[in-house]
């Protein structure tokens, strides 16, 4: 077992935070879109919000299905002085 996330090696240390954004990203979305709905049950006052949650699910879904590129293939950053 680690002792701390230091040592973990770093492609762990990816893998294991893409997956957390990953279940965090489908957890917004399932959210947002139950919330919606509940707008549009008329259970909460619609302020214009079902139709923003719906957008906001559906980037997050996107993003979720077009996952960043693998690691180590970030152009390195510019140096500047």
């Amino acid at each position: 077992m680690f002792l701390d996330w230091s040592d973990i090696s770093d492609d762990l240390q990816i893998l294991v935070a893409r997956e957390a954004l990953g279940r965090a990203a489908t957890t917004i979305a399932t959210q947002a879109v139950a919330l919606a709905d509940e707008i549009d049950a008329g259970n909460i006052a619609d302020h214009g919000g079902a139709d923003a949650l719906r957008l906001l699910a559906a980037i997050l879904s996107e993003s979720i299905e077009d996952p960043l590129p693998p690691a180590g293939m970030a152009e390195p950053a510019p140096t500047f002085g």
